[in-house]
């Protein structure tokens, strides 16, 4: 099994709505059985600024994870869906074991 984690900001948009949701909506178009956003409460990027989760913090600036975990087919499918779309995404791909105690 495979891990596909991205990381987008809450402001991206792509198709007229939030990235992370386009992610989700597109995953389970592909056959995705789940996925999960995670939204940062605090981090910093690639230009060093920290941004945390406060009631001065502007928003759309914080980050968002998100995850599918999915067969090895089934995530190339995904990212070659992905990749004709021309997105600009960081993402990590990991070997998983999964299990169920």
């Amino acid at each position: 099994m495979n891990l596909l984690s991205f990381y987008v900001s809450e402001k991206q948009h792509h198709a007229g709505m939030p990235l992370y949701e386009w992610l989700l909506e597109c995953a389970k178009s592909q056959g995705v059985s789940g996925g999960s956003a995670f939204r940062a409460i605090a981090g910093f990027g690639r230009h060093g600024k920290l941004n945390e989760d406060t009631f001065f913090e502007l928003a759309g600036e914080l980050a968002v994870k998100v995850e599918f975990v999915l067969d090895e087919a089934l995530a190339e499918r995904l990212l070659d869906v992905l990749h004709a779309e021309d997105l600009k995404i960081l993402y990590t791909r990991q070997d998983v074991d999964v299990a169920q105690i």
